[in-house]
């Protein structure tokens, strides 16, 4: 049996909603086109969550009022209209539309560009303008016709990464930076003179917050990060996009623990181990873990040294907040959704070595160390960061025990998240007649110490134990 065409089996699953769409702007006059990434990702097979419609031949009024007989219409964008169309059967949030658009290069760098919308824009004139040819074809999904203008299905089954019209891709220096990700992402080769327009790029003219766009995409969706960090380094565009790592390049390892080669190489190596270990956290985590995997030995440039006959790299866990948090500065990463994404990164490089060093403690220490752990940082996080950075040495060589141990650990004692919730409140002191002051802070302390050494389990014997305090002076004394 003849294997399956990619573009057949992409047309099948497009949803019925998005076809009668296509339809009735036909029927107005106008055609739309499925385009860019949505296309890529249809003839690879992988999944669709988002879909971009361009659609030619109608004015913007006469293309809203197509739209709302489809669903709800919210119009985004300053420079260039984007209609959001929503409530299409089938189809998770909403629908990009827009018209085909025209570019006019007015100023240097990312910004400098003025937009417009031309529906008499034919589809390969719009094609022109997009970065790379992968990223230029578009598809009717009424009649399944590919249209590519600019080679990029062969591109696409060549694993090649090129640029459309090298006259002007490097008018936009984020491009450069597309590049990178998308070669990680896709695992692509880049086309030798598309590679040597980007190392022409001034991408330190761009924003902090589009860079750490492109970055985010690379560390949440490269099944081999490595690749575009190799790419930013043979580019030379570390300098201007995180200077911070440049250090790790000339700084030497341990053969007999790192015979993988120096800090760089092993950095790599760690983050690509650290890529599958993003399954079943949510956005922030997820991030968490590979900053932390990219981050956790940026202390060693500043630690190492050769003592009696080794190289070490004594602190390097603790020296690699500073630089940690002067990159995460550098890219403005902050909290998301609510989580304290730079915290927890500075606290998972702070104590990277910790599931390894408890486990080699693990009949000498009790589970009160894990649970204090727990208050530095989320265990689940820590020991996934700590298992790559096992994993990104020499393969099979180092098994990850520690981490398999610390994992059921955490498990067992229930401190995936964090450490546990104190069994009293300062309400619950003042009920049992100490009066408000220093001492019912002292007590709450001292008190939960000892529930994180596992001695009191209940709010019952918290207070049972607080009563016992009191009526020894404890409490007041702080013990």
């Amino acid at each position: 049996m003849p294997p399956a065409d990619p573009l057949a089996t992409f047309r099948a699953t497009l949803p019925a909603s998005l076809v009668t769409l296509v339809r009735d702007v036909r029927a107005t006059g106008g055609r739309a086109l499925l385009v860019g990434g949505s296309v890529r990702d249809g003839l690879l097979g992988r999944p669709l969550k988002d879909f971009d419609l361009e659609v030619f031949g109608l004015p913007l009024p006469a293309l809203q009022a197509v739209l709302e007989r489809h669903g709800a219409v919210h119009a985004v964008g300053e420079a260039f209209t984007v209609l959001k169309l929503s409530g299409l059967a089938g189809v998770e949030g909403a629908v990009d539309v827009a018209l085909p658009r025209r570019d006019s290069k007015t100023g240097p760098g990312h910004r400098g560009f003025a937009v417009t919308g031309d529906p008499s824009m034919t589809p390969a004139e719009a094609a022109r303008r997009r970065d790379f040819t992968i990223n230029a074809m578009s598809l009717d999904a009424e009649t399944g016709e590919l249209l590519d203008p600019t080679g990029g299905r062969d591109d696409l089954e060549r694993r090649l990464l090129r640029a459309v019209d090298a006259a002007t891709f490097g008018d936009d220096p984020l491009r450069a930076l597309r590049a990178v990700q998308m070669a990680a992402r896709y695992d692509l080769a880049v086309d030798p003179a598309t590679a040597e327009l980007c190392r022409r790029m001034p991408v330190v003219e761009l924003p902090a917050e589009r860079v750490w766009g492109e970055i985010e995409k690379l560390l949440l969706q490269a099944l081999r990060p490595s690749i575009g960090f190799a790419l930013l380094d043979a580019w030379g565009l570390l300098p201007a996009v995180a200077p911070e790592l440049l250090l790790l390049k000339v700084t030497p390892q341990e053969p007999e623990w790192h015979p993988e080669g120096d800090v760089w190489v092993h950095t790599l190596q760690v983050l690509d181990q650290a890529a599958p270990l993003r399954e079943g956290l949510d956005k922030p985590r997820a991030l968490a873990v590979m900053l932390g995997a990219l981050c956790h030995d940026l202390g060693k440039p500043a630690t190492t040294r050769f003592a009696d006959g080794r190289i070490r790299s004594p602190g390097h866990e603790e020296a690699g907040i500073a630089p940690t948090r002067t990159l995460l500065d550098r890219w403005k990463v902050f909290t998301l959704g609510g989580f304290d994404l730079r915290a927890q990164v500075e606290a998972l490089v702070a104590h990277h070595l910790k599931p390894g060093q408890l486990y080699k403690d693990r009949e000498r220490i009790g589970d009160g160390a894990v649970r204090r752990l727990a208050r530095r940082c989320e265990p689940e996080l820590l020991e996934r960061v700590a298992r790559a950075d096992c994993l990104g040495r020499e393969p099979g060589r180092f098994a990850p025990d520690a981490m398999d141990w610390f994992r059921d650990k955490v498990r067992a004692l229930e401190v995936e998240r964090s450490a546990p919730a104190p069994l009293l409140q300062g309400r619950d002191l003042l009920d049992l007649g100490l009066a408000p002051g220093p001492a019912v802070g002292r007590l709450l302390a001292a008190l939960y110490e000892r529930q994180l050494d596992g001695e009191l389990h209940s709010a019952d014997e918290a207070r049972q134990a607080a009563r016992a305090l009191l009526a020894s002076g404890g409490g007041e004394a702080g013990a």
